[in-house]
């Protein structure tokens, strides 16, 4: 097995009490943490009309983000690209990869990222975009394309840029584009884990090489909670419980404190529906962390894990962002060995 990257997928999540300022800058102390500890790529969600999330101007927190970091890669994760006319996000990215050079993904997402009332009034009532989700990846490709030269329409700043483009799902449509167009490939595991063994098969097993990559290269999204005991790591779980629990309740709320034990116990609607869409989720100190994620790795043969983070204490989250770095330093050590 060779050595595991890993990084973090930040939504810029309020927490309770606070506001959307307050969000992001957690966020950029976050990026700021893991650039110094090496992490390889932090990546922004577009989600829309949920009032506990900060990240619907995805763009515009990245080159926030990218502008206070020095190392660590920046990108979408992703951009829900039926929301967006490709060109746009063509002059966007290439604006980022101009100031930022060298830092900068764009991963492509085929889902609104919001309810479909809000999702026609980004379309502006054209619902059809999803269905040409593919099409619209590959007029990106010929955006930042040199050859797209002679072209009527052409991208300024991106054309030549060399921009990496990743396909993002949390089913195997998604995992057949991404082989068939040749592309790195990340599987949200973090809330849909479901089809994550099936998916990765079948990028694996369809891949087609591209310019951009030669070879398959599968990230994998998923939820860690890192404290210096197991017991600790169980207790701060609580805040990513509680939080899903608004999700499949349709009762969204802000991240929370953590509770004694998850504030749907004893409702098993609510445990099974958040125990379903969290099974991908890593608790404990690094030695049980590196177990477990080892076991993911290779059982569906990742090169990079992505975490998100969903711990309520400031502190004890820069210190989960340690802590993870130690799970991957064991993970790597024993893969050299």
């Amino acid at each position: 097995m060779k050595n595991v990257n890993y990084s973090l997928l930040e939504l810029a999540t309020l927490c309770k009490n606070k506001t959307a300022a307050d969000a992001i800058v957690r966020a950029t102390n976050g990026a700021q943490h893991i650039d110094q500890l090496g992490y390889t790529r932090i990546w922004l969600a577009e989600h829309h009309n949920m009032e506990h999330i900060a990240s619907s101007a995805t763009s515009v927190l990245i080159g926030h983000i990218a502008g206070k970091t020095k190392n660590i890669r920046v990108g979408s994760g992703g951009i829900m690209l039926p929301n967006h006319a490709p060109l746009v996000i063509a002059e966007q990215f290439g604006t980022l990869e101009s100031m930022y050079p060298g830092r900068i993904d764009l991963g492509l997402g085929r889902a609104p990222g919001t309810d479909q009332i809000t999702a026609m009034a980004l379309r502006r009532n054209n619902l059809n975009t999803a269905f040409y989700f593919k099409d619209d990846v590959l007029a990106l490709e010929r955006f930042f394309s040199k050859d797209n030269f002679d072209s009527k329409v052409r991208a300024f700043p991106g054309e030549g840029l060399e921009i990496p483009i990743w396909i993002l799902g949390s089913s195997t449509d998604s995992a057949y584009l991404a082989a068939e167009l040749g592309l790195p490939y990340a599987f949200a595991a973090h809330f849909a884990p479901n089809m994550l063994k099936a998916a990765s098969d079948i990028y694996r097993q369809n891949f087609k090489p591209s310019k951009q990559l030669q070879e398959p290269y599968f990230m994998v999204c998923v939820n860690i909670i890192a404290a210096d005991t197991n017991e600790e790591a169980e207790f701060l779980s609580t805040s990513l419980q509680n939080l899903f629990a608004g999700i499949v309740t349709n009762r969204r709320m802000p991240l929370s404190a953590p509770t004694e034990k998850p504030i749907f116990a004893g409702i098993p609607e609510i445990e099974q529906a958040v125990y379903s869409m969290t099974s991908s989720t890593f608790t404990g100190n690094p030695d049980k962390l590196a177990v477990d994620l080892k076991n993911l790795i290779r059982n569906v043969n990742a090169q990079e894990i992505m975490s998100t983070n969903y711990i309520f204490d400031d502190e004890k989250r820069l210190k989960a962002f340690d802590l993870i770095k130690n799970t991957f330093d064991l993970i790597n050590q024993d893969s050299n060995k």
